[in-house]
């Protein structure tokens, strides 16, 4: 019994699980932010190309 309790112990103080799990997620909240920019940059381009053929197209 001694040996679970010292077990449970020696894990609620480890910490390098931890920080690679918080590094993880920091990581993928950063992947989301970059993905949701770049969609939408690429939609905002996609309108402006879009309007300027459309004027070359009706000069």
């Amino acid at each position: 019994m001694q040996k679970l309790i010292h077990g449970v112990q020696r894990f609620w103080k480890e910490e390098a699980g931890v920080t690679a799990i918080e590094y993880g997620l920091i990581a993928s909240l950063i992947a989301v932010v970059i993905i949701t920019a770049v969609t939408l940059v690429g939609t905002n381009l996609r309108d402006v190309f879009n309007f300027i053929a459309s004027k070359l197209h009706t000069t």
